[in-house]
């Protein structure tokens, strides 16, 4: 549980920097699978130190995903929007509601409840049906990402947003099914799930950059957040033996719901501040982080204009 709690910390503090760095790369093609954005993004050093951590937080989810049932890290994974709301508040002189400071509360009384709740990782090691299923998946992620780019607004960021909460979804699931991780073993090499890793795991970060880069990212966000949590929960539970504690099911369905609803509460927090003409972000009478001179922007302080 540690070790989820810290994936999302990491998780969280990275999405701040790589929002911030997204917004301000050139525009992209339109597509939802621009891998040029991605490199763009990736001159920046912003978005190089949020792969870090994201990175480091890879490798706990991992470590999570192993003694842990899949809603728990799914939640956990949820979660760092609480993380990343906190962090905006701390660099970006953002200031919370306490509507806002609320959801912060909730979403750790639901993962308090998962943690109390959640019963040992479910034994079954998954079907080379499921295997198989989980690389089409992920393939299906790419293809909606370079089909459905070109939506307009909220659709593209809502579609871009379960695209890519499904193909992290994926990585949730294809961790539980590589039974070594032994890379001189022959198994390891061949195991349809390691590709579905790989392909999922890449689609999901081209399609939420393509997202934070254009378009509403707080929808894109919510749609993220029920994408990676909802789906790889279900295949936990069904397919792969995932349970809780004897009498305590009820506690784990309501701390998974509390901590996504607050999660979801969060979903502006995916959206970075617009940069003023000089680089710089100025501070509203109220408190709140506004671009300079940009106009109609809104009084959420992560919320700003749609791109067009």
């Amino acid at each position: 549980m540690i070790c989820a709690l810290g994936a999302s910390v990491f998780f969280g503090t990275a999405s701040v920097l790589q929002a911030v760095a997204a917004r301000s790369a050139a525009p992209g093609t339109g597509s939802g699978v621009d891998a040029a954005l991605l490199l763009r993004a990736v001159r920046q050093w912003r978005y190089v130190l949020g792969l870090v951590l994201d990175a480091a937080g890879f490798v706990l989810q991992i470590v999570a995903l192993r003694s842990l049932p899949i809603y728990v890290v799914g939640a956990a994974l949820a979660a760092s929007l609480a993380v990343t709301a906190v962090v905006a508040a701390r660099l970006l002189a953002v200031r919370l509601s306490s509507t806002e400071w609320g959801a912060v509360t909730v979403v750790c009384c639901g993962l308090a409840l998962l943690a109390l709740a959640a019963g040992p990782e479910g034994g079954r090691t998954g079907s080379g049906a499921l295997r198989w299923a989980l690389l089409g998946v992920a393939a299906g992620v790419l293809l909606v990402g370079a089909t459905c780019g070109r939506l307009p607004g909220r659709s593209r960021a809502l579609v871009l947003g379960l695209g890519s909460g499904a193909g992290f979804g994926v990585v949730e699931v294809a961790v539980r099914l590589i039974d070594s991780l032994d890379l001189a073993s022959g198994g390891f090499w061949t195991n349809p799930a390691l590709y579905a890793l790989l392909l999922g795991g890449g689609a999901a970060f081209l399609l939420l950059t393509s997202a934070l880069q254009r378009g509403s990212v707080t929808t894109a966000t919510a749609g993220m957040v029920v994408g990676e949590t909802v789906g790889p929960a279900l295949v936990g539970v069904i397919w792969l033996g995932d349970r809780t504690r004897e009498g305590l099911g009820w506690v784990t369905v309501l701390g998974f719901a509390v901590a996504v609803a607050g999660a979801l509460a969060l979903a502006r927090f995916g959206e970075p501040p617009e940069a003023a003409p000089g680089g710089a972000l100025e501070a509203a009478p109220d408190g709140t982080v506004e671009a300079g001179g940009a106009p109609g922007a809104g009084p959420g302080v992560l919320d700003g204009p749609e791109v067009p």
